[in-house]
């Protein structure tokens, strides 16, 4: 079974999409939550699979919650459902931790299939939001400013490698995939980095290699 938690602050929306879990025979939703500020509290102890996250909450931003849940729950899947599609609520979604993007309505068969998919390593994304993320890279490759963050002699080669995945966007299981470890020790590696850059988001880490912007400057 693939357990299932919802955060999203619409009553509504929450019942429609605990229904079409409950329509799943591999799938259990295990809880959902109003806001923010809850879902950081209760996540933890639930271990979910799969996050189904709205960015517009009431308390915690979505998009702040991943950034803050992703450290602790390094095995679970983030799938923004959101109404929000423009490029910078995107980006800023990705690279705090999200691992897809959908936006509503979603008709059910997508949604149970976006969360089947991400479970077997795929990134799912409404037809929109792929389009948006491929012009964005176009656009604006990510790149170390000067390769100062990557060569960075604070951080040991692994600890390198790992940085390039996170900047390039890889999610934590991608990571541990192209360097043949497992997803926990990629949370390690992380929690590392983030230590030695004096970091607390995937965000500010991309700032600091894009643009050299001091973390604790931000």
């Amino acid at each position: 079974m693939i357990k299932v938690a919802i955060v999203e602050d619409d009553l509504r929306i929450r019942k429609v999409v605990a229904e079409v879990l409950a329509t799943a025979k591999d799938c259990q939703c295990v809880g959902a939550f109003a806001d923010g500020v809850a879902a950081l509290s209760g996540l933890p102890g639930l271990q979910p699979d799969v996050i189904l996250m709205d960015i517009n909450l009431p308390d915690v931003s979505g998009v702040e919650c991943v950034a803050r849940i992703s450290p602790q729950l390094p095995g679970a899947e983030i799938i923004m459902l959101t109404v929000y599609q423009d490029p910078d609520t995107i980006f800023q979604a990705l690279t705090a931790g999200a691992h897809g993007y959908l936006v509503k309505p979603v008709m059910p068969k997508k949604l149970l299939e976006a969360i089947r998919e991400i479970r077997s390593g795929g990134v799912p994304m409404s037809p929109g939001i792929a389009r948006e993320v491929v012009d964005f890279f176009r656009r604006e490759p990510v790149s170390p400013a000067s390769g100062a963050a990557v060569e960075d002699t604070r951080l040991g080669p692994r600890e390198q490698q790992v940085l390039k995945f996170l900047v390039r966007g890889l999610s934590y299981k991608e990571i541990a995939g192209e360097l043949g470890i497992t997803s926990n020790t990629v949370a390690t590696y992380v929690r590392r980095i983030y230590e030695k850059l004096h970091v607390r988001s995937r965000r500010e880490i991309i700032a600091y290699c894009r643009e050299g912007i001091e973390p604790n400057k931000m």
